[in-house]
């Protein structure tokens, strides 16, 4: 009896001997299965269809004023502004040309022997602004209709996206002649866009202009009228309130046309409202409009006086990003 218990002991230890071996082999086999498991884990994660996978965050591309907005190539329509934005600290210069040559007087002969307005000399205006603040942006434009300086603001308060329907821009202005030493027209108003894809933009832009009757007083006056009859004589007003209605379509690739109209709603409203028309083409950080305008204003003094009937000038506009 003295000897089973080592007898008992050993098979014991030659059972447990072996369960430790099976263990072990298991171990083994699950680590080397598992290790071959990870690889098409993350194959079939990868093949995993989009739908099934959290959505990634919206690219802030859209916010970035960096980015080209197809609809919206340049800071005007034709004279009037957009709501096209500016990266912090970048500039943008824009060159207008408008030929003093009347479109619609002479014959298609004698148009041509003018070269279409171009040998009767030109209003020629430049302009530089810069973002000077996040969503601002100041300008500096000068026309050499009258010599006039042109100072003003622009902030993009709205942009178009989500739930809000249209970008808005606030504006405020002032200009004078003789090199901002005359006939100060302070400005203000807003513009409004609406862009539909990637291939139309649509503008309305009202504004106030004060003093817009400055430049017509000496014309009116007579020997024996005084200066302040003069001034009444112009209409008695001396500001105007006008709607400007412009919109954009980019009818190919990076071809548009433009149009623009800005019609009086109060105040003094001579001749016509002013219009204008462009053909476009922009290439990289240049876009080129050729224009057709029944006025050579530019400035938004210059445009509330309105535009000449029976005319129509030949120009262009040429602006270029910095960014």
């Amino acid at each position: 009896m003295a000897a089973t218990p080592p007898r008992l002991s050993r098979r014991c230890r030659t059972q447990r001997t072996k369960g430790e071996l099976v263990k072990s082999r298991i171990w083994i086999v699950s680590v080397f299965v598992l290790a071959n498991a990870a690889p098409s884990g993350a194959a079939w994660a990868q093949s995993v269809p989009a739908s099934t996978i959290a959505p990634a965050p919206k690219s802030s591309a859209q916010d970035d004023p960096a980015v080209l907005v197809p609809a919206e190539p340049d800071v005007v329509v034709v004279n009037l502004p957009t709501t096209s934005r500016m990266p912090l600290f970048k500039g943008n210069f824009r060159l207008t040309h408008r030929f003093a040559g009347n479109l619609r007087n002479g014959s298609l002969a004698e148009q041509a022997g003018n070269l279409f307005g171009l040998d009767q000399g030109a209003i020629i205006g430049f302009e530089y602004r810069m973002a000077v603040a996040r969503d601002v942006q100041a300008a500096f434009y000068r026309s050499s209709f009258d010599r006039t300086i042109q100072l003003y603001g622009k902030y993009d308060g709205l942009r178009q996206g989500g739930s809000i329907p249209v970008s808005v821009s606030g504006l405020i202005s002032i200009e004078g002649t003789n090199n901002f030493q005359e006939k100060f027209a302070p400005a203000i108003g807003a513009v409004i866009s609406r862009r539909l894809g990637t291939h139309v933009a649509a503008y309305v832009t009202p504004m106030w202009v004060d003093n817009t009757d400055a430049s017509l007083a000496p014309i009116v006056h007579e020997h024996d009228t005084t200066s302040a009859e003069a001034v009444e004589a112009t209409g008695g007003s001396r500001s105007t309130t006008y709607v400007g209605f412009g919109g954009r379509v980019r009818i190919h690739g990076s071809t548009y046309v433009a149009a623009e109209v800005a019609i009086r709603a109060r105040g003094y409203a001579p001749d016509e409202a002013a219009y204008g028309f462009s053909l476009e083409k922009r290439a990289g950080g240049h876009t080129f409009s050729l224009t057709f305008t029944n006025t050579v204003g530019t400035t938004f003094a210059q445009l509330a006086r309105g535009g000449a009937a029976n005319s129509l000038y030949l120009g262009f506009n040429l602006s270029r990003k910095f960014f």
